[in-house]
């Protein structure tokens, strides 16, 4: 009988594997180089997560499970071994698998039962050993097994075409232009841009990204997340020369006009803007860079799935708008977004 390391695992979940090579990596580190091992707190920092998040993904005894794009971030920080890298990916698949209900051939039976009922290891184990009869010291078992499952194959028949008509039923379009009004996420519910305006308070990553949204439109405001004058002065303007009305604040009318449609090979101050909300919604760190790559691509279809927006590594409005919601909250802002804190790079 097989004792190895494969042999244990098989009874595991694939998260449960993922994160015990990922807390593997992590206690590794330094080991075979010479050096030291990395806090999870500076690792934390240097992934774009806070340190409770990180922890939860090495923890195998929790459901968090790191999505690929820090799986792979924690290889290269970590320098663990080459080979292993692919090992990870496979794992995450299959969380992502076995979480849409379609787990991977492999993981282990799946438990349909009582371990000990006669004839087998499921509920339906009296029908097995026994030739479809009821167990004995079970009378009657039979009469309610059989309805029971069509009744949850009816229940679930009714969800999957519910699933079905929701994800392929018409998003709602403006006349003008064909794109989407309002960004509708799994579930169901429409998203509402959020109202920014003049104001002491630093507005953090939407106040920033408002403000490099402006600069893309040929506005020399600083982007420091403080909606001041100058700003306000900028959105009025930009409001009057789009026929808005100029009233100062950013809603429902100014921001699908503000927004452009962004995607690989795009830089400047408008993926400044989008790299700064895909980076504060809490699934890692994205690069504020002001380049469009193919790893803010890769963020960003992340992102999407996770909203249910269509995939496509593009940020239209439908994303724009979901990334200004799904903003973590202030308090939870990344550090360089502090007013007394340096300010990433921009393009002259």
């Amino acid at each position: 009988m097989a004792h190895g390391p494969e042999a244990q695992e098989r009874g595991q979940r694939p998260g449960e594997r993922l994160a015990r090579l990922l807390r593997r990596w992590w206690e590794e580190a330094g080991s075979t180089s010479g050096g030291t091992r990395p806090t999870q707190q500076a690792l934390a920092s240097k992934l774009g997560v806070d340190q409770t998040t990180l922890s939860r993904y090495l923890n195998p005894e929790h459901a968090s499970t790191a999505p690929p794009r820090v799986v792979e971030a924690l290889h290269a920080h970590l320098r663990a071994p080459a080979a292993e890298l692919e090992r990870a990916r496979e794992l995450c698949r299959a969380v992502r698998e076995k979480n849409s209900g379609h787990a991977p051939v492999g993981d282990g039976p799946r438990p349909t039962g009582p371990a000990n009922a006669p004839g087998g290891t499921g509920a339906l184990a009296g029908t097995g050993a026994t030739g479809g009869r009821d167990a004995p010291g079970r009378p009657g078992r039979s009469r309610w097994v059989r309805p029971t499952m069509v009744a949850a194959a009816v229940v679930l028949a009714f969800v999957a075409g519910a699933v079905v008509r929701d994800q392929y039923a018409p998003r709602p379009r403006t006349a003008a232009d064909g794109v989407a009004a309002d960004a509708v996420p799994a579930s169901g519910a429409p998203l509402k841009w959020p109202l920014l305006k003049k104001q002491k308070e630093d507005q953090f990553t939407p106040g920033r990204a408002l403000q490099h949204l402006l600069r893309a439109h040929g506005y020399e405001v600083r982007a420091d997340g403080f909606f001041g004058d100058e700003t306000e002065d900028a959105v009025m303007d930009f409001q009057r020369r789009n026929n808005l009305p100029s009233d100062g604040k950013v809603g429902e009318d100014t921001w699908p006009e503000l927004v452009v449609p962004l995607g690989r090979g795009a830089d400047g101050h408008a993926v400044l803007a989008l790299q700064e909300l895909l980076h504060n919604t809490g699934q890692g760190g994205t690069e504020v860079s002001g380049e469009f790559t193919a790893a803010t691509a890769g963020d960003l279809r992340y992102f999407q799935r996770r909203h249910g927006l269509r995939p496509n590594g593009r940020a239209d409005v439908d994303t724009w708008l979901a990334l200004l919601v799904f903003q973590r909250p202030s308090a939870g802002a990344p550090v360089h977004q502090g007013p007394t804190s340096p300010q990433p790079s921009t393009p002259a």
